[in-house]
């Protein structure tokens, strides 16, 4: 059983099963929300030997009596980290609880620190630790901030995205009204643009990744929905439209671009209330990033005033939330 926090992931996964598995008769059944739970019990009573699931659904079959996890071996916690901030604990406490006892589990995390620790020790039974690469950006992927100020974030949006260097390009906002809107305002002004969020049908979201991934988008316009785990090749450029609050996602974020050895640039725009993010982030990395400057543009500056924790209470962030307001009653925020 493979656990993943998001549906982009576990379709991911899936993907990568059925090319690992060809010509061995293993077959893999996908439980995720957002889709048919008749014709996804129908799959599970067709038999499978792997289940990809995100927990939110599973427990929904486990409900309905439509999944047994009396014989799973093997439990594969998926980006971890993710599961924690995106208030899964519960559900994968309840899940493991079915599983059982005698399985093996496997937990992937891109970041430790102390909750994933906590959780390790948790659900794992005398851990070993493998570690393999750092948890920073490559160093393939040239990093560049703009300080801007709120009115002109659009505006300078545009000015990079018409450069000749821009092939394809992930924008991240912090919000999913906020990616509506700023997609909305991209395919107004000529650009091949389309958003992702967790507030979109499965079938949205499936088709926004196609049509990126074949090149009928030139900008994706994405929560942190696509921030991690997802593979897209060819990504020339990640723009950060709004900073994220904690320095990890930044990483997950640039991480988009710059893969199977190719070069890419991430860029930044920074208001000035960011500035304690920025600082974080820098921090994370050991090193100033370098500031950007466009000819003919007006930049503004950074403030460094504020703690990170102030700016995070202020913004409404709780992270490990079990059940965040306004979600359904198993689901976390990207998969109700």
């Amino acid at each position: 059983m493979i656990l993943a926090p998001t549906r982009e992931l576990a379709a991911q996964i899936s993907r990568e099963f059925k090319l690992l598995s060809h010509k061995t008769g293993l077959r893999a059944a996908v439980i995720v929300g957002g889709e048919s739970l008749s014709r996804q019990a129908h799959e599970l009573r067709c038999g499978a030997q792997v289940l990809i699931a995100c927990p939110g659904r599973l427990i929904d079959h486990l409900e309905r009596g439509t999944v047994g996890l009396d014989r799973v071996e093997l439990v594969i916690i998926d980006e971890a980290d993710r599961m924690l901030d995106m208030g899964f604990l519960p559900q994968l406490r309840r899940v493991l609880k079915t599983a059982r006892k005698s399985h093996q589990t496997l937990m992937f995390s891109a970041t430790m620190d102390a909750a994933v620790e906590r959780v390790a020790r948790e659900f794992l039974s005398n851990p070993q630790r493998v570690s393999i690469g750092a948890a920073s950006p490559p160093p393939a992927i040239r990093q560049m901030i703009y300080p801007v100020s709120m009115e002109n974030k659009v505006p300078l949006l545009l000015e990079l995205l018409n450069r000749d260097e821009v092939s394809s390009a992930i924008v991240f906002t912090r919000t999913k009204h906020r990616a509506d809107r700023v997609a909305r305002t991209l395919v107004n002004n000529r650009v091949k643009a389309v958003a992702i969020h967790g507030g979109r049908s499965q079938g949205q979201r499936n088709s926004a990744i196609a049509g990126f991934r074949q090149g009928h988008h030139k900008v994706l316009v994405a929560t942190d929905i696509a921030a991690r785990g997802l593979d897209i090749p060819d990504v020339s450029h990640v723009v950060n439209f709004d900073l994220p609050m904690e320095s990890e996602t930044y990483i997950h974020r640039i991480g988009r671009t710059a893969r199977m050895g190719k070069s890419g640039q991430a860029l930044s725009l920074v208001i000035p209330d960011e500035g304690v993010y920025l600082r974080a982030i820098e921090r994370k990395l050991g090193l100033s990033l370098q500031r950007g400057s466009i000819a003919g543009f007006k930049l503004g500056s950074i403030t460094e005033g504020g703690s990170l924790a102030a700016h995070r209470r202020n913004a409404g962030v709780r992270r490990f939330s079990p059940n965040p307001a306004g979600e359904r009653r198993h689901g976390g925020p990207l998969e109700a």
